[in-house]
């Protein structure tokens, strides 16, 4: 008798278990990005957001990060390997697509964001939550960002003045960049992160713009020999990221597991996204820093002769987007609005100068 109530509560028992794992519906994630994991974006918010989900949804979601395009294709196939599902989520430049997101552009455009990815991506989210939502509709969107400033690191000297630019072949991450290397009289060569390392090693290229952050992770710091900022608190050029998901996984989940992703996604997570590029802009200047590579900026009066250059392109895009039936004046004046509104409403310090405060003056000229 004994053995048989046994039995039948311990059949109950895995009923139960059974019923309660199927309830519970345990999820496997698989996210992808292009870039070292030891670079300021996957330390500083992808790894701890994967870490966040895990822990709000009590070990009932699982993500696996994979990065440097481990499960496939180029960085320019991102948004179809998650729309199509190759892939649950992963990391987007939309940039890598030209012609396919032409709104994105606007938040791409020369000077127009601040050096903080932190403030930027607050106006990347809310331009995007304007203008950009049908061009995101096959995917769940999770984040909208900006990465800090972007700036000239190259082979030799560093630029002193406007003319330097003169015939460089220079790594353009986004066609306003390139835009704005043709009129500088660069010769730009449009390349996705993950190339560019090569290209320098090879010769094919003096430099290129990118980041700091990325600079460690791309051995910039043995690779090129000087680090040309602008002077001021608007970037060369931000470039602009979503962090998105597979629509049909997201719809699939239960409510509440929809509801830890929510929680951890939007505006919250857009700040979050920029402020991890400000940290990593800060680790990558230390590296740098601690070399005998030249850290630059060009002075004040050099770096207006190159925003009066950087205005003509803005006008010529915005001609551009007026004539493709956009209003090319108006997405413009928005990004300068909502970039604005940031700055006022956020007393956030930018990092990224606090860092290149502490270095020695004779390294910054």
């Amino acid at each position: 008798m004994t053995s048989t109530l046994l039995r039948a509560a311990l059949s109950g028992a895995a009923i139960l278990c059974v019923a309660t794992s199927a309830f519970a519906q345990d999820v496997t994630l698989r996210f992808q990005h292009f870039v070292s994991p030891n670079s300021g974006a996957p330390i500083y918010f992808m790894e701890p957001w994967v870490r966040k989900i895990e822990e709000d949804s009590g070990g009932r979601i699982k993500i696996e990060m994979y990065p440097l395009m481990q499960l496939g294709g180029k960085a320019s196939d991102q948004y179809d390997m998650i729309r199509d599902g190759a892939i649950d989520g992963g990391w987007v430049v939309p940039g890598y697509q030209p012609g396919r997101f032409p709104e994105t552009e606007a938040l791409e455009l020369p000077f127009m964001m601040p050096k903080s990815g932190e403030l930027a991506s607050v106006a990347a989210w809310n331009f995007t939550q304007k203008y950009l939502l049908d061009d995101f509709k096959d995917v769940h969107l999770l984040a909208a960002h900006m990465h800090g400033e972007g700036l000239v690191h190259k082979k030799g000297a560093p630029l002193e003045v406007m003319e330097d630019f003169q015939g460089l072949k220079l790594r353009a991450p986004t066609r306003t960049s390139t835009l704005l290397l043709d009129k500088l009289g660069a010769v730009p060569v449009g390349m996705p992160v993950p190339a560019f390392p090569e290209a320098l090693a090879k010769g094919v290229l003096d430099g290129g713009m990118i980041t700091y952050e990325m600079a460690p992770s791309l051995k910039l710091d043995e690779l090129t020999d000087s680090h040309t900022d602008i002077a001021g608190d608007t970037a060369f050029y931000n470039l602009y990221f979503i962090w998105a998901m597979n629509k049909a996984k997201y719809d699939s989940l239960p409510d509440d597991l929809k509801a830890v992703i929510d929680r951890n996604s939007g505006l919250l997570a857009s700040q979050w996204s920029g402020a991890a590029y400000d940290l990593g802009d800060e680790d990558g200047l230390r590296v740098i820093a601690q070399t005998d590579n030249a850290i630059a900026v060009l002075s004040a009066e050099e770096t207006a002769r190159v925003k009066a250059v950087g205005d003509e392109v803005v006008n010529d895009w915005s001609a551009e987007m007026t004539a493709k039936g956009y209003d090319g004046a108006a997405l413009v004046a928005d990004v300068k609005a909502m970039v604005a509104e940031a700055m006022e409403r956020q007393p956030w310090i930018d990092t990224r100068g606090a860092s290149a405060a502490h270095l020695s003056e004779d390294r910054i000229r």
